[in-house]
């Protein structure tokens, strides 16, 4: 009988397929206490199967390196470190050897108890990207299980054909057919496997559009559905299944005739994903002449050949809090951080790359210490450039290296969550000390843009300050939208209320775009609202010049910048901005 499994769309596209269903290692963990005389035996066990893991995971990042660039994705490295650094983390291995030694627990048990243990502190945090970072915890624990239980890696390579894995996948080697994964979770170790293999896509039980599950899914552009809650108990082994990336839907036993629907909406997406890619070189001008400037949003400075191969112009937002996360309180230093910002600007180059200083918070454990105090609302604390300006000395060595690097290409300053003249002041100033550092010490150095971001509604009620002091101006729709409307967006319980198109947002940004132009300022947009199609045409009628999204979203935003026309669409984004229920007005564009 046909179903259908709501999750989240986090990577496009339709995939069509029998399910290879991975199950959970922790769902048959044996739990029994051991003898006193077999503490040492069991704890050298379990440090054994955690050097296994190293092992292998430090493995898979040499083969990675060995990968064609096309085959391998930045994100994965940066992933595969994390998963790393929280196996060798002391929470987990001392916190596992005390049950073991003090409550006699078997390897397996202390090592699922110890999980439970950290899993609650992680579900504590604020902050949803930290949240999401359970799973991989959870991904690390089971590969230690697999490896005390003598299994493999959950996701065996496929090569040209298929093979059963360590789950018993119940499909015929002999039989070529499209194979979709459906598992509780997917660790990136995982994925790059995953991406070597026969699967054209892949659901998971947990997730959300932050967990790095899905960032790596984007970065390979593969249809992927998460979060679809009970999927891996309800689909059975070798099930027809259909995932839905657009949609985020996967359907289970579908009938001939939707099987033949969605066949034919896969051959349109393949056809249209080829017709894009044609776009490339083709500039962004409208129908009325209007020439538009589509940007990459990077983390890692190796992202740079992605924006490249989309035919970027530019960085319009590289995130450098990306190179501080995972650190243990070590933070990068001058000569780290530099490396990493002259890397970007030679990937591009020659084009632009804007430079957003580091935007972290109370919530996030990036400081040399660990802070003890706990907030009821950490986006609202220390963070971005809050927690920049408290501490100045990290705040000088991050901009002495933006400025080194601006010396090898055309360099943008951001600066994140600036709300008031003061904070403007101060940082301008701290930025004049780091350049007399530089002089001092003889470094060479070059100029740059400094910008700010627009993401809190008093900056776009003020923003006549703020085109006093910059040079342009980038609106992060993300934080406009979640400060403007007071909701988190990791609370599940509210997050349907995030609305890009609730009125006041429009009229916030209407008020930036507006008064930018008014003193012949760029102002960019940097948010998730840039790479939304169906947002495009509202922009483009709103006045946006330049739009800042992810590299595999650029192509689709071109597609419908070359058939739009401003002068036409002014009125009409005039009419929505007026209106009390603008989504009702947005499938109207002349």
């Amino acid at each position: 009988m046909t179903f259908t499994v709501q999750g989240l769309a986090v990577a496009r596209g339709i995939a069509i397929g029998r399910a290879v269903l991975v199950a959970s290692s922790r769902l048959d963990v044996a739990h029994y206490f051991i003898e006193a005389a077999q503490v040492e035996s069991e704890s050298a066990r379990l440090i054994a199967a955690k050097n296994a893991v190293a092992e292998e995971l430090s493995e898979l990042q040499a083969s990675l390196a060995q990968m064609p660039a096309s085959e391998a994705p930045p994100e994965l490295s940066a992933l595969l470190d994390v998963h790393l650094m929280l196996l060798q983390d002391e929470a987990l291995t001392d916190g596992v050897l005390h049950w073991v030694r003090e409550r006699l627990y078997n390897a397996e048990w202390a090592l699922t108890t110890q999980l439970e243990v950290i899993g609650r502190q992680f579900d504590e945090m604020k902050d949803r990207y930290l949240r999401e970072r359970k799973a991989d915890l959870e991904q690390v624990v089971e590969r230690v299980l697999r490896n005390l239980k003598g299994a493999p890696s959950a996701v065996t390579p496929v090569f040209g054909h298929t093979r059963k894995s360590s789950q018993e996948v119940l499909i015929d080697d002999t039989v070529d057919v499209p194979l979709v994964l459906v598992a509780h979770d997917l660790s990136p170790a995982d994925m790059m496997q995953f991406k070597q293999s026969v699967f054209a896509g892949f659901v998971t039980d947990v997730g959300g559009k932050t967990s790095h599950t899905a960032i790596v899914a984007r970065s390979m552009d593969i249809p992927a559905v998460v979060g679809a809650r009970g999927a891996s108990q309800w689909v059975r082994q070798d099930d027809w299944v259909i995932i839905d990336g657009d949609a985020g839907v996967m359907i289970v036993d579908p009938s001939p005739i939707i099987l033949a629907e969605y066949g034919f909406k896969q051959r349109q997406g393949e056809l249209e994903r080829e017709r894009l890619t044609r776009l490339r070189h083709t500039p962004a001008v409208t129908l009325d002449g209007q020439k538009i400037e589509l940007l990459a949003n990077i983390e890692l400075p190796d992202d740079t050949r992605s924006a490249v191969a989309a035919g970027a112009l530019g960085v319009g937002l590289f995130r450098s809090e990306f190179l501080f996360m995972g650190r243990h309180g070590q933070l990068p230093d001058e000569e780290e951080q530099y490396a990493a910002y002259k890397s970007a600007v030679e990937g591009m180059h020659g084009l632009p790359v804007t430079i957003r200083t580091v935007d972290v918070g109370a919530d996030k454990p990036l400081d040399e210490k660990p802070r003890e105090e706990s907030y009821l609302n950490p986006a609202l604390g220390l963070r971005a450039i809050r927690w920049s300006l408290a501490d100045p000395d990290m705040f000088r060595t991050q901009l002495r290296a933006i400025l080194r690097a601006a010396a090898h290409g055309k360099v943008n300053l951001l600066i994140p969550m600036l709300a008031q003249a003061s904070e403007i002041r101060a940082t301008l100033a701290v930025l004049d000390q780091a350049r007399r550092e530089l002089d001092h010490a003889g470094v060479v150095y070059g100029p740059v843009q400094v910008g700010a971001m627009i993401e809190i509604p008093a900056a776009a009620l003020n923003v006549d300050l703020f085109l006093r002091y910059f040079d342009f101006l980038s609106i992060g729709t993300n934080d406009l939208i979640q400060y403007t409307l007071a909701i988190d967006r990791a609370d599940e319980s509210v997050a349907h209320l995030y609305d890009p198109l609730h009125p006041a947002v429009l009229a916030l940004i209407a008020k930036t775009l507006d008064h930018g132009a008014q003193q012949g300022k760029s102002v960019s947009v940097c948010g998730e609202m840039a790479g939304d199609v169906t947002l495009t045409r509202l922009l483009l009628g709103m006045g946006l010049k330049v739009f800042s999204m992810h590299p595999s979203q650029i192509l689709s935003v071109k597609q419908e910048i070359l058939r739009s026309d401003t002068q036409k669409l002014k009125r009409w984004a005039h009419e929505v901005l007026a209106s009390d229920e603008p989504a009702q007005l947005l499938n109207k564009a002349r």
